[in-house]
């Protein structure tokens, strides 16, 4: 089966002054359908820029990114958006849920943004199935400020994946909760991959939630120093993980 994405030498320069500051240096990787991948280092290594470039919120200096085939990097900036809005969704740090929605309006956005009904039969069953599945359906009706900060991440979840894309980007999503709450986000990122053959690529610095991927990518320094297999593991251990950046000087 074809990747579902790739980076073929990408690079990303910006210009700070007089100065060009390389960001992501050359990269060339993919993801198969259904793999959970994790893109890892530390600050400033460059990897919320290549997740940013991989689902077209920006545009590389040179290289391309295909999703599904495509050459996104080469569409004009409406269908790079449409293209993102159909096929892409986002799960940040911070939820950038709207507060004087409800957490079923919020998961309801993206087919409104998209000019379609939230209301028609097969709209509203999806809604109801997504809040369902982050075990959010006896909360439908609050507001975010009435809800924990795990639970709002779980309603930015169920928006992201509520039009079924292709691919889930999800850049640090357990950076702003505790570790209980950031556990529980890892394992309804992790089942609706392993249950439901989701796609994702996961930015984080954090060894206990990359080991929920398939494989490891380590950067540093705009560069992909290692990609490191684990395979699909429902204990997530760390260990092989750990000892693998360690070697790395990690």
């Amino acid at each position: 089966m074809p990747a579902i994405l790739a980076a073929r030498d990408l690079t990303r320069t910006y210009r700070m002054g007089d100065v060009d500051v390389p960001a992501v240096r050359g990269i060339s990787m993919s993801v198969e359908p259904g793999e959970f991948v994790a893109i890892m280092g530390p600050s400033g290594s460059g990897k919320s820029t290549l997740l940013h470039l991989l689902g077209g919120l920006d545009r590389p200096t040179s290289g391309q990114v295909v999703l599904e085939g495509e050459d996104i990097s080469s569409l004009s900036d409406d269908e790079a958006t449409r293209r993102r809005r159909d096929r892409t969704g986002f799960v940040f740090q911070f939820f950038n849920l709207v507060p004087l929605l409800t957490a079923r309006e919020n998961v309801a956005l993206p087919f409104l943004i998209a000019g379609q009904d939230p209301g028609r039969r097969e709209h509203a069953q999806r809604i109801d199935e997504m809040l369902s599945q982050v075990d959010l359906a006896a909360k439908r009706d609050h507001r975010p400020d009435q809800l924990s900060a795990g639970e709002q991440q779980r309603v930015a979840i169920a928006r992201a994946l509520v039009q079924h894309p292709a691919l889930l980007f999800a850049d640090e999503p357990t950076g702003n909760l505790d570790y209980a709450a950031g556990e529980d986000i890892l394992d309804h990122l992790y089942r609706s991959c392993d249950e439901h053959g989701q796609t994702i690529v996961l930015v984080t610095h954090d060894s206990k939630a990359a080991a929920y991927a398939d494989r490891v990518l380590f950067m540093r320094d705009g560069q992909v120093l290692e990609e490191i297999p684990l395979g699909r593991r429902p204990d997530h251990a760390t260990g092989p993980l750990i000892a693998r950046l360690a070697q790395l000087g990690q």
